[in-house]
């Protein structure tokens, strides 16, 4: 019987029996009605021993309708498994780094969603630069002249730390804001932590799409995020917050051009976050798919999609 080991986050790992509202949950079910084994483990669980690739990982099974794991991980070498789906959250701090340094000792034949080297080396919000002409006016720096000066230029824009998820971190940066200077301080980390500073786009208070990629095959079905209210960000995972959305030709172009790339450096599975026909960020480390929510909004089951996916590399 083939094996698939998904890596997964730590808070994941804590209530993952519940969890039915996070992606790894369902590709978890989907691999085990595939017919594999399927393991979980999280990044601290993984290890270098005899110069081979291990993990300290919990076997998982699917009974009476929910999804359960063994209470006692077993040692594994990962060698021995056919998939790895590696999804652990953000922080991309030294630790997930690290982390994804482990995969460099795994054999090819193991097949491994998204590749950790080709996570480390794209940043899910600097690397939307490589798409120029796809995404909003920007700058990413340390530099409080600098940042001072393109907010002066663009009066309302957005600042972000490059290694976080989720909203968290993102903050309003307008330039009459009298605690303009301070949120510059505090978001560079006193000038020291370079940030990604984006002019603000009008439509953000209505939600951006998040647009799915299966390898360069583009969902046409995407999900708008709505912000709460009197916020600009979707940080809030409620169906209360989650809408059904339309692509338009010159977005699924933009999709398009950017799955082909993606694919071609190891990120089959990512979430491109759209707003007014701008890309706002490129999601790759752990992409949340909304699989219980497109089935919600649009009665589309996508397991069968990620089955044909993931027979592809089986």
């Amino acid at each position: 019987m083939k094996k698939a080991l998904i890596v997964v986050d730590r808070i994941e790992l804590k209530y993952y029996e519940f969890n039915k509202l996070v992606t790894n949950f369902w590709f978890n079910k989907i691999l085990l009605d595939m017919g594999l084994e399927v393991f979980i483990c999280t990044i601290d669980g993984l290890s270098i021993i005899d110069f081979k690739p291990f993990t300290n990982c919990y076997e998982t099974m699917w009974e009476k309708e929910d999804l359960i794991k063994k209470d006692k991980p077993e040692l594994k070498n990962i060698n021995d498994f056919d998939m790895v789906l590696f999804r652990p959250d953000p922080p991309v701090d030294i630790d997930y780094i690290n982390s994804t340094l482990i995969f460099d000792f795994v054999d090819e034949k193991v097949k491994i969603i998204n590749s950790p080297k080709a996570i480390r080396n794209f940043n899910e919000k600097f690397h939307s630069d490589l798409f120029p002409e796809f995404v909003p006016e920007n700058i990413i720096s340390a530099d409080k002249n600098l940042i001072s000066e393109f907010v002066k230029t663009h009066k309302k824009t957005v600042i972000k730390p490059l290694n976080q998820c989720f909203g968290q971190g993102v903050m309003a940066l307008f330039d009459d804001d009298i605690n303009k200077n301070t949120i510059i301080k505090s978001a560079t980390n006193g000038y020291k932590t370079i940030c990604l500073v984006q002019k603000y786009l009008k439509g953000a208070t209505g939600g951006d799409k998040r647009v799915l990629t299966f390898g360069e095959e583009i969902f046409e079905y995407p999900v708008i995020k709505a912000p709460l209210k009197n916020d600009f960000k979707f940080s809030e995972h409620s169906d209360n917050y989650l809408q059904k959305g339309e692509l338009t030709k010159g977005e699924m172009n933009l999709a398009k051009t950017v799955a082909k790339k993606l694919n071609g450096i190891g990120i089959p599975l990512a979430g491109l976050d759209i707003l007014e026909g701008k890309i706002l960020e490129i999601n790759v480390t752990s992409p949340c798919y909304f699989i219980n929510e497109v089935k919600n909004l649009y009665n589309i089951d996508l397991s069968g999609k990620f089955k044909e996916f993931f027979k592809k590399y089986l």
